[in-house]
């Protein structure tokens, strides 16, 4: 039986994200060569990609319909993720001037990538069940409430990236939904007046900035334009097969900035070429194209929307993060899901792949 129920994985799906975690585990035992010093976070993540298939294998024998058949256990941990997200207001010191995790001795937490999660399984379960009361505009209202709350905790944090994620999953989760065309104009009418009241009155000037220096890059290039104006440096050192382990010169020396998180995409570019871009790109493809198979054939709505969730957080965290650092979009502080260094994600992502594996399984008896 055990026998069975692994050969009902999709190996397709594994082997692409331990792929891609083996990649940037790769760029960061090279990084840590450098200015760094150390290979601390090279063994954490090892540790937390040992924890995340672990987790992963239990929660594959975990009836998903457990979890689709209990509201109650899905709002408890949403209101538990809530009550983590106020709490890192109250009680945290902040890194790096952002209040998203909790530290507890050598490993930080941040409790918004365990409620992406939740807030999946919590809008495939709204979904599924008034899929044929879409057209109906107060659906979407009510759907909105539970994502305007961690958005607002996740802002003042302030997360840019974060929101932007979740505002995407939203978004994606009610397309497939079959939102109607004249309220997605609605929400996108919302939108730009929230941006524009955002820009007014709560982006900090230091976002600003970011934003400022992406739209004119002329705009202090040795302050706000700095991050972006070295992260194509690296790239474009990197040529077809990169520089070698440890030998990127704005890698190893310190020019790029966060070469193991937000920028793990220029780090790799610059010291594995742009041969390793194109199969990280291709793995990403893999990912979005197994978990929409597992979508297509599963059982019934709320496992379609939660699959397609899963595969909504990914893809929207792969874009902006790459997007950021080649210059297509401001740098918002988004890492490179399972490359970039990141325990909390890493996690949350396994214990998800579990979940689709469950999906898959139990569709197929």
């Amino acid at each position: 039986m055990i026998i069975n129920h692994f050969k009902n994985f999709d190996w397709i799906l594994i082997f692409a994200v331990i792929l891609l975690t083996g990649i940037g585990l790769l760029s960061l035992y090279s990084s840590s060569l450098g200015t760094i010093g150390n290979f601390t976070n090279f063994n954490k993540q090892l540790i937390f990609l040992g924890i995340g298939l672990v987790l992963m294998v239990i929660f594959s024998f975990i009836d998903y319909r457990e979890i689709k058949d209990n509201s109650y256990l899905i709002l408890i941990l949403y209101i538990l993720g809530i009550g983590a997200l106020i709490g890192l207001l109250i009680v945290n010191n902040p890194i790096r001037g952002i209040r998203s995790w909790y530290k507890i001795g050598p490993i930080a937490i941040a409790p918004i990538e365990f409620l992406k999660v939740v807030i999946i399984a919590l809008l495939a379960k709204y979904f599924s069940a008034r899929h044929v009361e879409m057209y109906k505009f107060r659906h979407i209202l009510l759907s909105g409430v539970y994502i305007i709350i961690p958005v607002f905790l996740i802002f003042i944090q302030p997360d840019i990236g974060s929101v932007l994620v979740l505002l995407l999953l939203w978004i994606g989760v009610l397309t497939v939904s079959g939102i109607r065309l004249r309220h997605f104009f609605i929400l996108f009418l919302c939108g730009i007046i929230l941006s524009l009241f955002a820009w007014g009155f709560l982006l900090k000037d230091y976002q600003k900035q970011r934003i400022i220096s992406f739209a004119v890059p002329e705009y202090e290039p040795l302050q706000a334009g700095w991050n972006q104006r070295q992260t194509k440096i690296a790239i474009g050192n990197g040529g077809l097969f990169g520089a070698g382990v440890g030998k990127g010169p704005q890698t190893q020396q310190g020019f790029l900035p966060e070469p193991q998180t937000d920028f793990v995409f220029s780090a790799i570019a610059e010291e594995f070429g742009f041969t390793a871009i194109i199969v990280i790109i291709l793995l990403f493809f893999v990912f979005f194209w197994r978990v929409t198979n597992i979508a297509l054939h599963a059982g019934n709505n709320f496992s379609r929307l939660f699959a397609l969730g899963v595969g909504f957080v990914v893809i929207s965290q792969f874009f902006i993060n790459t997007g950021s650092n080649i210059g297509y979009l401001p740098v918002i502080g988004v890492p490179l899901p399972f490359v970039s260094y990141g325990g909390s994600f890493l996690i949350a992502m396994f214990i998800a792949l579990g979940i689709l594996q469950s999906i898959k399984i139990n569709s197929t008896q």
